[in-house]
């Protein structure tokens, strides 16, 4: 692995000089700031030597030729929706080969995208379109745009602004749009980079959010300019969970596969991921570097062929990672739940670990979470929930590969026995500390039933474990976890702490290889797994 990069991306040659073409979906229910978005989205990229491509609306464009969708039977409503469906994939299509040829970084925006046409029709009538045109969700939803983002219409939170007017095409009473605005967003959920802007703040900041967004995924640094901090919250769910048929919202399940990778250099990290749903796939590639004091990431989207040439490069230290990957909408907050599955290491059976990204604060964001999820404790930077430290092989006690310095996602980075210092909540990197001598204590798990309760008052530090607040079979723990020190002696450990961070960033995306810089100055990037 010459530089440490892969021998597939060397040949691709997508790492480092490439140049990016990112494209961006911007949608919402009616009058969300869409159009003004776009307007300030496109003179900021610009300033920066950008260029930049507006995709119009195509139903703006139908519509605005006459066609009214409300006159319209259910079967004629399908077929428009299937037209317009292909019509926007095409004219898209014709924007990005274009965005392709351009001797410099291009960002295409969107106005609204292939899976807005899903929301205006029934399940069954979208899946005959999908069927009878070749198409399905995960190449037209995932992987045909980098990042979606959902501008709240103003009849949700802002209903004083709400208005229908100077818009020929509009026309929608505020109850309509709620509903309208709900629906765009649950079409998009499942994309791996959706974000949602609410109107819990004034329209400028709003604005500022959307464009620090997009900044963030790409991997731009803004510094102060937009002023806005976003940074992802972990959370630890104990199971069962509801059946899927008893969920309480709509949501989109996915496989997930993740294997790390050898690397020549012991600091550096890299990753792939295999991810779909109906065995439909995409493949990604993410390499994690310290580039001059700061964490550069770099994804990369692979063809089938090289991600199973790069499996022959699988870190044998680390077990291959399987989850269910489900995301939701709740409370205007998008999240994704990731649900360990067999064949795992015995320190992830049961294990259910929630996200989301906010600009909120830790206490503002309890009061959006799932009130239909048992949320144990919060777990963001905590180093034995990252998903490097929970793939390892061996016990962690003794081993060489944990890694103790966090990314302000949670994602490991290289380096062991960091100390806290002191370091303000601003910081992009969180540090646990190892607990003196005593080992690092690997039972933390949610234990989800009396079964699990007993495995673990009968194997010790083997694969279950408690935690504070969440009664095991009837015993209230306060946090408490009996381990194994060194020594073989029972010893009483208490969840190490962390430092929060702010700071996110979201990578990039399916289609383009981009970096995403992570720096200490609390306006740098981070990653999600």
């Amino acid at each position: 692995m010459e530089n440490g990069y892969s021998p597939v991306l060397q040949r691709m040659g997508d790492i480092g000089n490439k140049r990016k073409v990112y494209k961006v979906v911007l949608t919402g229910g009616p009058c969300g700031g869409k159009t003004t978005g776009q307007a300030r989205l496109c003179s900021f990229f610009e300033t920066l030597g950008w260029k930049v491509l507006r995709v119009p609306e195509t139903a703006t464009v139908l519509l605005g030729g006459g066609i009214k969708f409300s006159e319209l039977t259910e079967e004629q409503g399908m077929t428009f929706q299937e037209e317009l469906l292909k019509t926007m994939m095409q004219i898209e299509s014709t924007f990005f080969q274009i965005a392709e040829f351009m001797d410099k970084d291009v960002l295409v925006i969107c106005d609204r995208g292939a899976m807005d046409a899903s929301a205006f029709i029934a399940k069954e009538q979208w899946e005959r379109i999908l069927n009878k045109n070749n198409l399905n969700e995960v190449e037209i939803r995932d992987t045909r745009y980098n990042q979606i983002i959902h501008m709240v219409s103003a009849a949700n939170g802002a209903e004083p602004f709400y208005t229908v007017a100077e818009h020929a095409c509009r026309s929608e009473g505020i109850e309509l749009a709620q509903e309208l605005d709900q629906k765009a967003a649950e079409a998009w959920i499942g994309h791996p980079y959706f974000d949602i802007l609410d109107n819990s703040t004034d329209f400028e900041t709003k604005v500022k959010k959307m464009i620090q967004c997009v900044c963030q995924r790409i991997g731009i640094d803004v510094r102060d300019r937009l002023e806005i901090n976003s940074r992802k919250f972990k959370f630890l769910v104990q199971g069962p969970l509801p059946v899927d048929d008893e969920f309480p919202v709509k949501f989109q399940d996915f496989s997930v596969i993740h294997d790390y990778l050898r690397m020549s250099e012991h600091n550096k990290q890299a990753r792939l991921r295999k991810r779909g749903v109906k065995n439909h796939w995409n493949y990604t590639y993410t390499d994690r570097r310290p580039v001059h004091g700061q964490i550069v990431e770099v994804k990369t989207t692979l063809s089938a062929r090289d991600y199973a040439m790069m499996l022959a490069q699988r870190d044998h230290n680390h077990v291959t990672v399987y989850k269910t990957r489900r995301c939701f909408l709740y409370n205007d907050q998008y999240f994704q739940m990731d649900i360990y599955k067999d064949p795992c290491h015995p320190r992830c059976k049961g294990l259910i670990l929630l996200e989301t990204y906010s600009t909120l604060s830790s206490s503002e964001i309890q009061q959006r979470l799932p009130n239909f999820l048992s949320i144990v404790k919060e777990v963001t930077g905590e180093a034995r929930y990252s998903m490097f430290n929970l793939s390892l092989k061996e016990t962690w006690d003794g081993n060489k590969h944990f890694c103790d310095i966090l990314g302000s996602d949670g994602t490991s980075e290289t380096g062991k026995n960091f100390k806290k210092n002191g370091s303000s909540s601003r910081s992009s990197v969180a540090s646990v500390e190892d607990e003196e001598d005593e080992g690092r204590s690997e039972i933390f798990l949610a234990c989800s039933d009396a079964k699990s309760a007993q495995h673990f008052r009968a194997n010790g530090t083997i694969g279950y474990g408690k935690f504070k607040g969440a009664p095991l079979n009837g015993i209230e723990t306060n946090g408490v976890c009996p381990s194994k020190s060194k020594n073989g002696h029972s010893t009483t450990n208490t969840t190490p702490s962390s430092s929060k961070t702010n700071g996110k960033t979201n990578g990039s995306s399916p289609s383009n290889t981009k970096s995403t810089i992570s720096t200490t100055n609390g306006n740098g990037t981070t990653k999600k797994h």
